[in-house]
């Protein structure tokens, strides 16, 4: 019997579709050039999740690497067409903040070839690996609207040792250049903007005080709510990195074996639907 969900209004489910040797985490001890010799498991990965999305009838954004669709085309198919958007997270999951200007364009204009090559839709946004954007590099929006991107969602106004911009707006605005921004979401505590969107803090936090901080913006906010996460996440009995960083490999495998769970969980409380959906960008 389906539990009803605890507030009725749409919210959005992202993924940032990478495998687990892709995470900026590991790019120290991982370069691109060793990915081709290690065995995928993200298409398999979000396979699962496209299964787990149509047994609670939910949508999402698939914020999609650009490498990861060249190698997984009937994942992109997929993804299309059971309804869900196609969305782009750069072509390798370089961090923005460690290009230039035209090493970005070429980045981002070959990740959305590919991927609107291989879903056969046009991709209209994009989502900067490790949300890096930030007061140094906003040209970036300037160049997401040339190449004809309508939204970004590339901002978590946190402060974070890997990232986070906690002066930017907290909720969608359009940016001068003519771009829709639509930031993580965070709740304010002690005047203080804390991080509730998804990831490494769902798994690391039991799905009762995450509930608690998302029952919190709903009730003070009228603006929809989005989660992120990553196929990886799913998947406990992913390869071991021996040679990570101790803090990296703490962040990456903490509660892998309970996401599956809490996600499903959090699929079941509440209404999810896609970017474009849930923040009116039809």
């Amino acid at each position: 019997m389906n539990m009803p969900v605890l507030d009725n209004r749409l919210n959005a489910m992202t993924v940032d579709v990478e495998d687990y040797f892709q995470v900026s985490a590991f790019e120290s001890v991982l370069k691109p050039s060793d990915w081709s010799s290690i065995p995928l498991r993200v298409e398999e990965n979000t396979h699962r999740l496209l299964d787990v999305f149509a047994e609670h009838n939910a949508k999402s954004t698939f914020f999609t690497l650009g490498w990861v669709a060249q190698r997984c085309p009937t994942l992109i198919k997929r993804i299309v067409e059971e309804g869900h958007e196609l969305a782009s997270h750069g072509l390798n999951h370089r961090r923005a903040t460690t290009m230039t200007r035209d090493e970005f364009i070429d980045d981002v204009k070959t990740s959305k070839a590919i991927l609107e090559d291989a879903g056969g839709v046009a991709v209209k946004g994009y989502r900067a690996p490790s949300f890096s954007v930030n007061d140094d590099n906003q040209w970036i929006y300037e160049v997401l609207v040339e190449l004809g991107f309508e939204y970004s969602s590339s901002t978590y106004p946190i402060s974070h040792d890997l990232y986070g911009v906690p002066e930017w707006p907290r909720f969608k605005y359009q940016r001068p250049e003519g771009i829709t921004e639509i930031p993580i979401p965070t709740i304010v505590k002690n005047d203080k903007n804390v991080g509730i969107g998804g990831g490494g803090y769902f798994r690391l936090y039991p799905y009762w005080l995450s509930r608690k901080r998302i029952q919190a913006f709903m009730q003070s906010e009228t603006a929809p709510y989005s989660f992120y996460f990553h196929p990886w996440e799913i998947d406990p009995g992913q390869p071991k990195i021996a040679n990570a960083p101790l803090k990296s490999k703490i962040r990456h495998y903490i509660n892998l074996g309970r996401m599956e769970g809490k996600l499903k969980r959090l699929l079941s409380d509440y209404r999810w639907g896609t970017m474009a959906d849930a923040y009116e960008l039809k």
